[in-house]
């Protein structure tokens, strides 16, 4: 009988995932020497953590971390350390509480830049140290130490992060995240006015209703250039020219001529693809069939949608949350709560965790992209149906480098990345739970837009597509669903799982699944809505000394990026921490 068997059988799903942690996950998996990581914990432990995690009352965030691993040391002058590995098959964050003698205890959030690579572990006897294990050697490092600690320099530098141990660890310090003046206003309504948020919705439903709508020129037989190899093209009625406002430079061809359903290459973005088109232009076996969205009103069926497909065996798949948002406190949509818990998890805010809205500088020199993520917290439940009444509202959950944020909820659109760098979308199930010890990051967005069908595997429309109420589209009152929105799928690709950022100039839930579906698209989720900084992306290559080339896929994404001293501009989520979450892209490094 193993520890994982005598968990017993009313503890199943808590069995699966014991099995799926307890074979050696971190060293094995992320390649890092045997040892590196601390003790990873009894199934008894697991079962009393698991308990505390679901029980509907307040906690701290480190009681959602059920696999967290944690070791203690007492230095030889009464210093005490306790070492927090928050996921050890992730092996990215970690809490250091350090109780100097006579002083108040102090937390400290620790990122791992190398997770794959370099395990952490606290030593034990009179002089503790923080072991950095590679490959090759085994650093000892004590930032506590000293008149004047690496830890409080690290601190007051005010950065969010801040190098520590030679660079071989970052301490993630809280800070202020950049946003613009339309979020700000949009957060002071919320937060301050009586019916804000019926004040903002107004806003978005008459003044930014189709605000962003383009609708590039059809231009018969113009020349288009050389599409991309491979690839394929969207299921069209007609494959015509049209003009794009895409600010890409595209490999072989002119973004302001563009085959509509064709994909063309990023120009010095290996991995990197460009497509455009009408929804009007979908094949009608697709548009017409009985399966769930609403026609396409005249309007969308003309508006531009522009899409980013990425070759995923090239890159990485990243995701952070912003320095505010999501954040972790109640929705006020939903009518299912709880009485005096701060939020559906039993938290309302990260601390000590310090969310910083920024890549990590070791991985800035890798950026290829970055996307915004899905909706902020106040949005990210159900105010109607079935879902409003149960599950809390079912808040969409999410996960960074293993740390459980917000719990995954069933039923949910869920973009993840595994521990191995499987990338997956799906629709959340309990059973799915059992991924959980090896999920590194994740993203809930609502409901699918597209999802395979149970008896083909091919891509339909999701059940809810057309219904306002029960698929929370946001929009108004009235089901005024079109405006600017973006989404993601995964599609098959030459070289394996293909990713597609789409963004549409306005669209209805169900425009976009008639887009997704002519593209081949597994599984597809809406991201966020309504204005440019929510649906931003943006496309990196090195200029040549050193710094990177931003692309954005449309010109307005250019001002949201914030402005340096010098009055240029700074990428968002690599230059300069950002209120909001999101998704970026790394290429992978090549090894000999």
């Amino acid at each position: 009988m193993t520890a994982c068997d005598r968990i017993g059988p009313h503890w199943r799903l808590l069995a699966a995932l014991c099995v799926a942690l307890w074979p050696g996950m971190a060293p094995a998996e992320n390649g890092v020497a045997p040892g590196a990581s601390p003790e990873r914990p009894s199934a008894v432990e697991l079962a009393r953590r698991n308990a505390l995690a679901l029980a509907p009352r307040p906690k701290r965030v480190v009681d959602l971390q059920v696999f967290r691993a944690e070791q203690t040391a007492t230095a030889a002058d009464g210093t005490r350390l306790k070492l927090t590995a928050l996921n050890p098959a992730a092996n990215g964050w970690f809490l250091l509480d350090v109780s100097w003698p006579g002083a108040e205890p102090e937390a400290y959030h620790l990122e791992n830049p190398a997770p794959r690579t370099q395990g952490i572990a606290l030593t034990d006897g009179p002089d503790p140290a923080i072991a950095l294990t590679g490959a090759q050697s085994t650093q000892h490092c004590r930032p506590w130490a000293g008149a004047t600690p690496q830890l409080a320099t690290a601190r007051a530098t005010g950065l969010p992060f801040a190098e520590l141990c030679g660079g071989r660890l970052y301490l993630r310090n809280r800070v202020a995240g950049t946003r613009t003046s339309l979020e700000r206003t949009a957060e002071f309504l919320r937060d301050n006015v009586a019916f804000g948020e019926s004040l903002v919705g107004f806003v978005k439903n008459t003044l930014y209703k189709d605000r962003y709508l383009a609708s590039g020129e059809i231009l018969g037989t113009a020349e288009a250039g050389r599409a991309a190899e491979g690839l394929g093209r969207a299921r069209l009625r007609d494959d015509p020219v049209m003009y794009t406002t895409m600010t890409f430079d595209l490999v072989g061809a002119n973004p302001e001529r563009m085959e509509m359903g064709a994909w063309y290459a990023v120009e010095g973005a290996p991995g990197v693809y460009a497509s455009a088109l009408h929804p009007g232009m979908i094949d009608p076996a697709i548009l017409r069939a009985k399966d769930g969205p609403r026609t396409l009103d005249g309007i969308e069926s003309r508006a531009d949608v522009y899409l980013v497909g990425f070759d995923l065996s090239l890159f990485e798949i990243g995701y952070e949350t912003g320095t505010e948002h999501p954040r972790l406190d109640w929705s006020p949509r939903p009518r299912d709560r709880t009485p005096g818990l701060p939020g559906p998890d039993g938290i309302g805010a990260p601390a000590p965790l310090a969310p910083t809205g920024l890549l990590p500088p070791s991985a800035a020199r890798r950026a290829a992209a970055t996307f915004t993520g899905g909706f902020k917290r106040s949005h990210g439940a159900f105010r109607f149906g079935p879902r409003a009444l149960e599950n809390h509202g079912y808040h969409y959950g999410f996960v960074v480098h293993g740390t459980v944020l917000s719990r995954l909820q069933p039923d949910l659109a869920t973009f993840y990345v595994l521990t191995d760098g499987t990338v997956g979308m799906k629709t959340w199930a309990r059973e799915d739970d059992r991924l959980l010890p090896r999920i590194r990051f994740a993203r809930q967005n609502g409901v699918p837009l597209v999802a395979p069908d149970s008896a083909t595997g091919k891509g339909v429309p999701g059940p809810l597509v057309a219904n306002w109420l029960e698929g929370n589209w946001s929009g108004s009152a009235e089901a005024e669903l079109r405006t600017l929105r973006a989404g993601a799928c995964l599609r098959p690709g030459p070289n394996g799982p293909f990713l597609v950022y789409a963004w549409f100039s306005t669209a209805t839930p169900s425009a976009m699944a008639r887009v997704f579906q002519a593209y081949g698209c597994d599984y597809a989720m809406l991201l966020d809505m309504n204005a440019i900084e929510h649906t931003y992306v943006a496309v990196y290559t090195p200029d040549g000394e050193g710094r990177i080339d931003t692309r954005h896929l449309v010109a307005g994404m250019a001002q949201i990026d914030p402005p340096s001293r010098d009055g240029r501009r700074v990428p968002r989520f690599i230059g300069a921490a950002d209120n909001r979450d999101f998704f970026y892209l790394l290429r992978k490094e090549t090894r000999e």
